[in-house]
């Protein structure tokens, strides 16, 4: 007994695999256009992801490839150089990994030119200093010397993790570029108050009290010089050119140890210890230079009888 017409719902064979057929069609193709959303939802999901990665990289190469920050003034030879009564050469800053600007110097002139090449966290430093100061000291006030203090950083690994061999340094060229004139006292006071290698080293609160101690000049400045290492890429950079070398005005090639003594470009390697030692060095160094520079007498021709 049939309740409808033919046509609700009773269909040939050939009409529900047609249907089946049809309502296949019909889902594959919202299959595929799910899928073509789903991928553009990856695609532009990853493509977010790639330009954060690329923009990240950028920002990486762009820092490491940032130029080292400027030097500190009075410095530019990666040195300060004081003179009679303890006044520092002046010269301006230059950028930190810039070749140091050295000027042929004139031994003839009878003025003893000494470079010490330095860590003030270094043991032997400490000793050459504390035997020598006094008399370098009055060849500088007498104006028969000159002093360049080269400060380095090669002993960080002595300082259980404070880097007191790159603080300090900074904190010297802090001095070097706002007080110039009362780096020699500085210098001295770190020497004097000199840790122990394997120790932390002086903290910054320490380093900042000497900037008063030395008398110095625009002492806040110095203060936040050292609390943000202004100049450690200089202090970086001009270590580095030391150890690679060459020294500039002598035949020695680099620093491999510290202290690095120079008296008119020759390389003192006598005691530290010894005072005698240093100076019998120095006076031969400069007749050197004098008996080099002054020329020998013209003997007068002889007239023939």
């Amino acid at each position: 007994m049939s309740y409808g017409s033919a046509g609700d719902g009773r269909l040939s064979k050939n009409e529900r695999r047609e249907a089946a057929r049809e309502k296949a069609k019909v889902l594959r193709e919202q299959q595929r256009k799910k899928d073509i959303r789903n991928r553009i939802f990856l695609f532009g999901g990853l493509g977010v992801v790639v330009i954060a990665i690329g923009i990240a990289v950028t920002l990486i190469i762009v820092s490491a490839i940032k130029p080292a920050g400027p030097g500190p003034m009075n410095m530019a030879s990666d040195g300060v150089t004081v003179s009679k009564g303890f006044v520092a050469t002046t010269a301006p800053s230059q950028p930190a990994d810039a070749a140091p600007a050295v000027p042929t110097p004139d031994y003839s002139n009878g003025v003893v030119d000494i470079q010490v090449y330095v860590d003030y966290l270094c043991p032997f430093c400490g000793q050459f200093e504390s035997t020598n100061a006094e008399q370098i000291g009055q060849w500088i006030d007498s104006g028969a010397a000159t002093l360049t203090t080269h400060p380095l950083a090669i002993l960080d690994r002595g300082s259980l993790g404070t880097k007191y061999s790159t603080r300090s340094a900074n904190a010297a060229a802090c001095v070097a570029n706002y007080s110039p004139d009362s780096f020699y006292a500085y210098s001295a006071l770190l020497f004097k108050n000199q840790p122990a290698e394997n120790t932390e080293g002086l903290d910054n609160a320490a380093l900042k009290g000497y900037v008063t101690d030395a008398k110095s000049d625009k002492v806040s400045q110095i203060e936040k010089c050292i609390d943000d290492t202004e100049f450690k890429d200089w202090v970086s950079a001009s270590t580095a050119r030391a150890l690679k070398g060459p020294l500039p005005n002598t035949k020695v090639e680099k620093v491999e140890g510290t202290p690095t003594v120079l008296v008119n470009g020759q390389q003192y390697s006598g005691s530290l210890t010894d005072a005698d030692a240093f100076s019998a060095f120095v006076l031969q160094v400069a007749s050197e230079a004098y008996s080099t520079a002054t020329p020998a007498p013209t003997p007068e021709p002889t007239v023939a009888q």
